[in-house]
C-alpha cells in the first residue's frame, strides 16, 4: 500500500464522480433492508448484532477482494484505489448542492424542496428558500466529513477493509441511527460505531475548513474561534465541528429549527453571521472541493511516510 491509490481513488470520484450501475452502496443498502427485516426488535442487542454482521461482513468482502485480487496479478492498491472511489461521494455532493441552489435561484421553490432529498432526511415541504440553502450548506459540510475525509483517512488508516468498515458504519447510521421511535435501540449501536469512526475525520476536516478558509473569502483565525466557541454545542459530537467550521469560513449563520420525520429539533445557532443565501451553496461547495483537495494530500503524505518508515526499519533489519 502507498500513496499512489489514495490519491487514484479521489481523481477518479473527483473527475468520474459516483459508478452509474451497481453501486456497492446501493447494494450495502439494499442488504441492510432485509437484514432488518429479519432481526429488528427494539432492543439494543438486536441493532448491536446487525451493526456488527454488516460492518465485518463489508470490511471481510473488502479483504477478499483484495487477496484475490492479488491472486490475479493486481497490486493491493489497485483495489483500494477502487474501493475508494466508490466510498468517495464529494463530486456528486457538490453537484446535488449545486443544482439545489441553482433551482432556488430560479424560483422553483418546490424543485428544491424534492431535489433536497438527495443531500439529506430533513423535511422540506415548509423551507423557505432561506431554509433550503441553509439545508444544502448544513449538509455540504457534514458529508464533507463523512463521505469525503473519512474514507480517505480510513484508506490511509486500514486499506480497502477500513473504507468499506467506515462506509458501511456510515451509511448503517444513515439508516437506523435515527432517534425515532423504531430506531432508538435498535439503531443505538450503529450511531454509535459511526461517532467513533467519524471523529478523527470530523476534526481533520473542520482544521483543514478553516485553513481553506480565504478559498471562500473568509478568515481562517475567525473559522477558529466559531469551531472552539460553537463546535460542542451541536447535539452529534463530530457533525458539529464541520459545520461550525464551515459556519466560520463562510461568514455563516447555520443551525436552528429543523424537522426529520415530523420530528422537530431545535439546533443551536452556529456561528455569527448571516443566513445561507443561494451564493452561499455554491462558496460551500469550492469549500468542501478544498478541503477535499487538502485531506487527499495529508493521507497520501502520511500514508507515504508510514510506508518509508516501514522500508527502512526492513533494511536495517537485513536479512536473516
Amino acid at each position: 500500500m502507498s500513496a499512489a491509490p489514495l490519491l487514484a481513488g479521489y481523481a477518479a470520484d473527483l473527475l468520474a464522480g459516483d459508478p452509474r450501475r451497481w453501486h456497492p452502496v446501493a447494494g450495502f443498502g439494499r442488504t441492510t433492508g432485509l437484514l432488518e427485516r429479519r432481526l429488528y426488535a427494539p432492543t439494543r442487542r438486536r441493532g448491536a448484532l446487525l451493526t456488527a454482521v454488516l460492518v465485518a461482513g463489508a470490511a471481510l468482502c473488502a479483504e477478499v477482494l483484495a487477496r484475490a485480487g492479488s491472486r490475479l496479478g493486481l497490486r493491493r492498491g489497485v483495489v483500494l484505489a477502487a474501493v475508494l472511489w466508490t466510498a468517495l461521494g464529494g463530486r456528486s455532493l457538490r453537484r446535488e448542492a449545486l443544482h439545489v441552489g441553482d433551482l432556488v435561484e430560479r424560483g422553483e421553490l418546490a424543485r428544491a424542496r424534492s431535489a433536497l432529498r438527495a443531500l439529506c432526511g430533513r423535511d422540506a415541504a415548509e423551507l423557505d428558500g432561506a431554509g433550503v440553502c441553509r439545508a444544502a450548506v448544513e449538509s455540504v459540510a457534514e458529508n464533507t466529513g463523512d463521505a469525503v475525509v473519512g474514507a480517505l483517512l480510513w484508506g490511509a488508516i486500514a486499506g480497502p477493509p477500513g473504507v468499506a468498515a467506515y462506509r458501511a458504519a456510515n451509511t448503517l447510521d444513515a439508516m437506523v441511527g435515527h432517534r425515532s421511535e423504531r430506531y432508538a435501540a435498535f439503531g443505538w449501536a450503529a450511531a454509535r460505531l459511526d461517532d467513533v469512526m467519524s471523529w478523527p475525520a470530523a476534526r481533520m476536516a473542520a482544521a483543514l475548513a478553516c485553513l481553506a478558509a480565504p478559498v471562500v473569502g473568509g478568515s481562517p483565525r475567525e473559522a477558529l474561534r466559531i469551531v472552539r466557541r460553537d463546535g460542542r454545542a451541536h447535539p452529534s459530537p463530530n457533525a458539529g465541528r464541520v459545520e461550525s467550521a464551515f459556519a466560520g469560513a463562510l461568514g455563516l449563520r447555520l443551525g436552528g429549527p429543523l424537522a426529520y420525520a415530523g420530528r422537530v429539533e431545535s439546533r443551536p445557532t452556529l456561528g455569527d453571521g448571516r443566513a445561507p443565501a443561494v451564493e452561499d451553496v455554491q462558496r460551500a461547495a469550492r469549500l468542501s472541493l478544498a478541503v477535499g483537495v487538502g485531506s487527499a494530500a495529508l493521507c497520501a503524505i502520511a500514508r507515504a511516510a508510514v510506508d518509508r518508515a516501514a522500508l527502512d526499519r526492513t533494511a536495517l533489519a537485513g536479512p536473516r
